[in-house]
């Protein structure tokens, strides 16, 4: 009578065709599919096939015998999950660790009593869909996570949980802010439905810029966005990589304008502003609900120069041009105010960016 349990498939490989018969009958009542090998070829050619929930396979086999086809399954990405359970004759402990050093994840001595069969073989398949849940799981997690937060993030709350406390750290930042002029107008102008439209078309380009540059996407402001080069992975070129988005966005949204053609959206621009300072990154918020972004005056002072840019500018501070001033050609925009800010910020229109030799 079939066991109460999750159907899956065995792949049963020995070279003696009567203790494979013997597995197969004990097997096929308790309610598996079995799949049958006679020797360690035939049984790679079977998992290959088949993608078995189990591999049951005996030690001593003619050509690749049970360790060496165990290696195998464990060393492939697409079948080192599969649980093997070694069968052998072998009692020395020596062949106990051969099998374990394989990876093997059960053994069996002949002769083989069918109940110990039954619930290794039970306790096996139950732990391999466990394992296979979890790991679904995990990708449906990184998937959703990556809708909220940078690759590189979440690459390293995988790696370290920690990560996902609140609080930061103090680095070097290059902070971008870029905002729709003329939005308010615009979003007057027509229905609701078109101004998500609009957002989410331009949005869709400018975040795939950022990383493809390699920044951090930190949130959507309304109708701008802000992003952030040099943390969590810094580099030499963070504040390069920040400028060359900026330019590839502009570039981007002029396109995006031609394909709209006339018509309310036609009033739209893109303006850009550019700091680079140390900040402190990090998570911010509650225990519940956090956002890894950063804070500190770098990221006032980049806000403010995405508001004083029109429609097509890009504005840099001070610092940023320090970093770059051989790479591009800029002129002095002036002066900027910035509320509860001791001093002015020097603020450069960029003209153009050059490539290095």
């Amino acid at each position: 009578m079939a066991e109460d349990l999750v159907k899956a498939t065995v792949v049963v490989a020995d070279d003696n065709p009567d203790n494979v018969e013997l597995l197969r009958l004990a097997l096929e009542d308790a309610g598996y599919t079995v799949v049958t090998a006679f020797d360690g070829h035939e049984a790679l050619l079977k998992v290959a096939e088949t993608n078995p929930d189990l591999v049951i396979l005996d030690v001593m086999m003619p050509g690749k015998d049970g360790f060496e086809v165990c290696r195998r399954l464990k060393r492939w990405e697409q079948t080192r999950n599969i649980p093997v359970l070694l069968v052998t004759a072998l009692r020395e402990v020596a062949d106990r660790i051969r099998g374990i050093e394989a990876g093997a994840d059960e053994f069996l001595t002949k002769p083989v009593d069918m109940l110990e069969l039954r619930s290794r073989v039970r306790a096996l398949v139950k732990a391999k869909i466990y394992r296979q849940q979890v790991i679904e799981k995990n990708a449906l997690l990184e998937k959703i996570l990556n809708r909220y937060l940078p690759e590189e993030v979440v690459a390293k709350i995988l790696e370290d949980s920690r990560l996902l406390k609140l609080g930061g750290v103090r680095d070097f930042v290059t902070v971008l802010f870029a905002d729709l002029t003329g939005f308010t107008s615009f979003a007057e102008s027509v229905p609701p439905e078109h101004v998500m439209e609009t957002l989410n078309q331009t949005f869709s380009r400018l975040t795939k810029i950022v990383t493809d540059h390699h920044g951090t996407f930190d949130k959507y402001l309304g109708d701008s966005l802000m992003a952030f080069y040099g943390a969590p992975i810094a580099s030499d070129n963070d504040a390069l990589n920040a400028l060359r988005s900026a330019v590839e966005m502009r570039e981007a949204f002029q396109e995006l304008k031609a394909q709209w053609g006339e018509g309310p959206r036609a009033q739209l621009g893109l303006a850009v502003g550019i700091n680079s300072g140390e900040a402190i990154v990090g998570n911010l918020g509650s225990e519940r609900l956090m956002n890894y972004t950063v804070i500190g005056d770098v990221v006032n002072v980049a806000a403010r120069l995405e508001k004083l840019a029109s429609a097509g500018q890009i504005l840099i501070g001070e610092s940023t041009y320090a970093l770059l001033q051989d790479l591009v050609v800029a002129r002095k925009f002036g002066e900027a105010e910035i509320r509860g800010r001791s001093k002015p910020v020097i603020a450069y229109e960029l003209v153009r960016l050059f490539k290095p030799a």
